[in-house]
């Protein structure tokens, strides 16, 4: 599976984006999908997954202003980020995960647990 995230760019405070991962060379939809974003210096963190069946489950950081959907047909998850923030700034990657394991953020948020990974996308929020 070859995973390619775009949509990352620079935004001011308040600003949104929506970021896009494109899947191809596997049945995208036996898959549960996982966002992470990684800042300069810091580890790699959970930002939101959405199941094979569309189940969703957000950090507790992004939870209300981020949404997480997918589109089978075109092997694509999408990330809409909204009221972002100096914080958000990071490399943002998606993520593959088989659709048989339980759909739980302790699965979920787990970054060595994944299949693969596409390239990440920057996003840059100015303050």
């Amino acid at each position: 599976v070859q995973l390619q995230a775009s949509g990352g760019g620079l935004v001011q405070t308040g600003g949104s984006l929506r970021l896009s991962c494109a899947a191809s060379g596997g049945t995208f939809s036996n898959y549960h999908m996982g966002w992470f974003r990684q800042a300069p210096g810091k580890e790699r963190e959970f930002v939101a997954a959405i199941s094979r069946f569309r189940r969703e489950l957000y950090s507790e950081v992004v939870r209300g202003r981020f949404t997480v959907s997918r589109d089978n047909a075109k092997n694509s998850v999408y990330l809409q980020m909204n009221s972002l923030k100096p914080e958000d700034t990071a490399v943002y990657s998606c993520g593959t995960k088989i659709g048989s394991v339980n759909f739980s953020m302790l699965n979920m948020a787990n970054p060595s647990t994944y299949g693969y990974w596409g390239q990440g996308t920057l996003v840059t929020v100015s303050s």
